[in-house]
């Protein structure tokens, strides 16, 4: 069971249009260019973050699309189920016919518990895990950075005035 590239690039897209909320809409072409995803799968995505009130768009010149809601208030799981991301590592979907899926009275896997239960951790870590909590997580990665360039800078600085 893996996350596939459509969850994945949704909430790529998303932490990146949460990152630029102060500054008034973000463009999908914006997203597209900083994040490397097809402007015409962004445009599906957003299609159905919107269908789903996880985004709104606003038209005209300057527009693009802003969060409809408080970024602490959109978790990564809604993102995921928005853009109809399965998560679901069962055989059967949860039907319980996991040896013959084609027909409803197939007999249920030994293992179904298992990952009838990993779902289940799946979906509660996934809801735990707001988008201000990856925002929170850019803004402390690229602080981390700006201070070790720093660091370097500093350092290069020193030593040439000890070389001169």
């Amino acid at each position: 069971m893996r996350l596939t590239t459509k969850g994945r690039f949704a909430v790529t897209a998303m932490i990146d249009l949460a990152l630029r909320q102060g500054n008034g809409p973000v463009t999908l072409s914006a997203i597209s260019e900083r994040q490397e995803i097809s402007l015409s799968y962004l445009e599906q995505l957003f299609g159905k973050l919107r269908r789903h009130q996880i985004v709104e768009s606003v038209r005209g010149p300057g527009g693009g699309y802003n969060l409809a809601r408080k970024a602490e208030d959109v978790t990564v799981a809604d993102i995921i189920i928005a853009v109809d991301e399965p998560l679901d590592a069962t055989q059967c979907g949860g039907k319980e016919n996991c040896h013959s899926p084609d027909h409803a009275g197939g007999s249920r896997c030994m293992t179904h518990d298992l990952w009838s239960t990993l779902n289940a951790k799946m979906v509660e870590y996934l809801d735990s895990v707001s988008l201000k909590d990856l925002v929170d997580q850019q803004h402390a990665q690229q602080q981390a950075q700006q201070k070790k360039t720093l660091e370097q800078n500093v350092v290069v600085m020193h030593r040439s005035h000890l070389v001169a």
